[in-house]
C-alpha cells in the first residue's frame, strides 16, 4: 500500500499540475492559478479537513488535490476528491447534499448554494468549488471552472445504475444516498442505496443491498434474523417482518443477491411494503 502511494506521488510530481493523475488542472481566464497545497492521501487527510476525514475515508478515499485561483482580492478554491469508484463518490457527495439546493446539469449531478459553493460528482470524483466573493463575475468564473473540470473528468455523466431500481411513486427527489457501512446501525449491514418516500401520511425509507452472491445474502439475512430474535422460516421464505430494537418494524425481502429493507412503516402496513418490494424484486 505504501508503495502504491509513493508511486502516485512520483507521477503527480512529474505531471506538474495534474489532478489525480488523469485530470489536468485548467487555467481560468483573468485568474492566477496556484497549487501550493500538498497532495492529501488517507494518512494525512486529517491535516486538511480534521474530524471530517473519517467519513471521507469510509467512502474509499484515495487522494485530494487542492488549488486556488486568485484575481485581486477574489479567490476561488477547488478541491478534487478521488474515491475508488462512482458509487463511493456518489456516497460522499450525497452525505453533503440537500434537496433544497439549486441543482445544475453538472457532472453526474451537481448544485450551487446561496453562499457560493458549487459541488458535483462524476465517475469516481467529488469536486467542491468555493468562493466567498460577492462579486458576480467571480461567481460566474467559478461556475465556468466547474463545467470545465466536469468535462475533463473521464467517463459518462450518469447516476449510479442501482438508483433506477427504486420505484418512482412517492419517492422524494434528490434524497437518495449510499451508505457504505453500518446500515440502520448494524455492522453486518453495508453497501446499501437508500431512498426516502412519502405516500399520503406515510413516511418511510427503502434500502437496497446488492450483494455479490446469493450465499452472501443468506449470511446477511441470517445475521439480521439472529440480531432481532426472529425465527427463520422452514421454507425458503423471502419476506420477514422484523422487530428491530434500533429501528422499530423493518420489512425484509430478498431474491437471489438482492436484499430490500423498509423502515418507517408499522406492522399493519405490510401491503405497502409488499407493493414496493415486489416492484424492486420483480
Amino acid at each position: 500500500m505504501k508503495n502504491k502511494y509513493f508511486i502516485t506521488l512520483i507521477l503527480i510530481m512529474l505531471s506538474g499540475s495534474s489532478f489525480a493523475q488523469d485530470i489536468k488542472l485548467p487555467d481560468l481566464k483573468g485568474f492566477k492559478k496556484t497549487t501550493d497545497y500538498p497532495v492529501y492521501l488517507p494518512g494525512n487527510l486529517w491535516d486538511y479537513i480534521n474530524g471530517a476525514a473519517d467519513i471521507y475515508l469510509a467512502y474509499n478515499f484515495i487522494d485530494l488535490h487542492v488549488a486556488e485561483y486568485k484575481k485581486g482580492k477574489n479567490v476561488i478554491k477547488i478541491e478534487v476528491y478521488k474515491h475508488s469508484d462512482q458509487t463511493m463518490a456518489f456516497g460522499i457527495y450525497s452525505t453533503e447534499r440537500s434537496p433544497s439546493f439549486n441543482f445544475q446539469n453538472l457532472g453526474s449531478q451537481g448544485y450551487i448554494t446561496s453562499d457560493g459553493a458549487i459541488n458535483f460528482f462524476k465517475a469516481g470524483y467529488y469536486v467542491k468549488i468555493r468562493t466567498y466573493s460577492k462579486n458576480e463575475s467571480t461567481m460566474k468564473s467559478a461556475e465556468s471552472l466547474s463545467q470545465i473540470v466536469a468535462d475533463l473528468i473521464p467517463g459518462k455523466s450518469e447516476m449510479p445504475s442501482a438508483l433506477s431500481l427504486f420505484p418512482s411513486a412517492g419517492k422524494k427527489a434528490n434524497e437518495e444516498t449510499y451508505i457504505n457501512e453500518s446500515v440502520l446501525g448494524h455492522k453486518f449491514l453495508s453497501n446499501a442505496f437508500k431512498a426516502n418516500y412519502e405516500a399520503g401520511n406515510d413516511v418511510f425509507s427503502i434500502f437496497i443491498l446488492e450483494n455479490k452472491t446469493t450465499e452472501e445474502s443468506h449470511k446477511i439475512i441470517e445475521a439480521y434474523l439472529n440480531a432481532t430474535g426472529t425465527e427463520a422460516a422452514d421454507t425458503e421464505n423471502s419476506r420477514y417482518v422484523l422487530k428491530d430494537g434500533y429501528n422499530g418494524t423493518v420489512f425484509l425481502a430478498w431474491k437471489e443477491n438482492r436484499i430490500v429493507l423498509i423502515s418507517g412503516l408499522s406492522t399493519d402496513q405490510a401491503s405497502i411494503a409488499d407493493r414496493y418490494t415486489s416492484e424492486i424484486l420483480k
